[in-house]
């Protein structure tokens, strides 16, 4: 129990490195992902722990219908050992296809958050452990240990119901890539190691699998809100009237805008749902080539330190005056400045992570 609750909080700890990172304009998408994952099996048996070790994969299919519950249907299997106090083993192969429920332990406590790095789900299930190829048991023991008059014995393919549950470990690599570790044990009735255990009054045998590849979201996991575009209004100028009351063609300002360019954190790159702004700004920098343009560039206060947010703010003002240059703006009509986070524009702390640009 000690180490159940060692190991939620740690996975929170983790977890909540990535608390700051979630954006307003980010949600959840439900989605189909497929994992690959190849590992070692372990049978419980007399013999030695190394000695029941074997190979075992698994490739599974699954739907995330929230970012709490979802289901899988996954085939693990390969090879199985059994063994006997003296250390002598036998092997046969099998396949379990399964279905699986997923519960993400970290999603139903701290809330979805699509930047977070680490995940923790929960699975149960149940399914057919096909056992067959088992004939190395006779080969090896003979008429000593096992009789294949007695019913513990079996040969031929072997079908049994097969009840499992364990613990999925997801780092996210990527949007839709991540490394996934996995641990699940299995029950399944006695006589699957072709022995009959009279010792408990619950006939179980048990074999348990650990497990790492990759799981792959098929399609987007995230949904992103699209962002309103600031419409430019040209404010006319009031018409000059000289003291000898002629009238006067009017003079009207130069048209003036403000452009605010967001950033997930620890990031200097211009997210894909902020470059309409920034053609936006590019059009009426080329509709208005008298203008110039400042911008300046800044971190939020919360996350960081003041080095490192300066290096962010400094990073993500030069990305902007770069991405206007290479769009055709000349270099000599803008300016370039960074606050770190030594200025917060904006009440709420995300926000902070912005380039504001001024046009005028």
């Amino acid at each position: 129990m000690k180490f159940t609750k060692f190991l939620l909080a740690a996975a929170l700890m983790i977890s909540g490195m990535a608390v700051h990172a979630q954006s307003e304009q980010a949600e959840f998408n439900h989605h189909w992902f497929l994992q690959l994952q190849g590992g070692a099996n372990y049978n419980l048996d007399k013999a030695k722990f190394s000695k029941l070790l074997s190979p075992a994969a698994q490739i599974a299919v699954g739907y995330q219908f929230t970012p709490v519950w979802g289901l899988r249907l996954a085939a693990n299997g390969w090879q199985a050992k059994g063994g006997f106090s003296n250390d002598e083993t036998y092997k046969w192969k099998y396949i379990t296809p399964a279905l699986d429920v997923r519960f993400n332990i970290i999603n139903a406590i701290a809330g979805y958050n699509p930047n977070r790095v680490f995940s923790m789900n929960l699975m149960l299930g149940g399914g057919a452990n096909i056992g067959w190829d088992n004939d190395d048991n006779a080969r090896t023991y003979g008429e000593y240990v096992i009789n294949k008059t007695d019913d513990s014995y079996w040969d031929g393919t072997k079908v049994r119901f097969v009840g499992r549950g364990g613990l999925d470990l997801d780092f996210k690599l990527s949007k839709c890539v991540s490394l996934n570790i996995e641990a699940m044990a299995n029950a399944l009735s006695d006589k699957y190691n072709s022995r009959a255990d009279n010792k408990h009054d619950i006939d179980l045998d048990w074999y348990f699998s650990g497990l790492v590849g990759l799981k792959i979201a098929l399609s987007n996991p995230e949904k992103v809100i699209p962002v309103a575009i600031p419409v430019v209004v040209e404010e006319p100028a009031a018409p000059v009237q000289r003291e000898q009351a002629k009238p006067q063609p009017a003079v009207t300002r130069a048209p003036e805008m403000q452009t605010e360019i967001f950033y997930y954190i620890r990031q200097t790159v211009i997210r894909d749902d902020q470059k309409a702004k920034l053609n936006n700004l590019i059009s009426f920098l080329k509709q208005n080539p008298e203008t110039k343009v400042a911008v300046t560039g800044y971190a939020d206060v919360e996350t960081g330190n003041p080095r490192i947010n300066m290096m962010y703010s400094q990073g993500r003002a030069e990305g902007v005056a770069k991405a206007l240059t290479e769009a055709g703006i000349d270099a000599a009509r803008i300016t370039v400045d960074a606050k770190g986070d030594t200025v917060q524009p904006f009440s709420e702390n995300d926000k902070n992570r912005v380039s504001i640009c001024i046009a005028k």
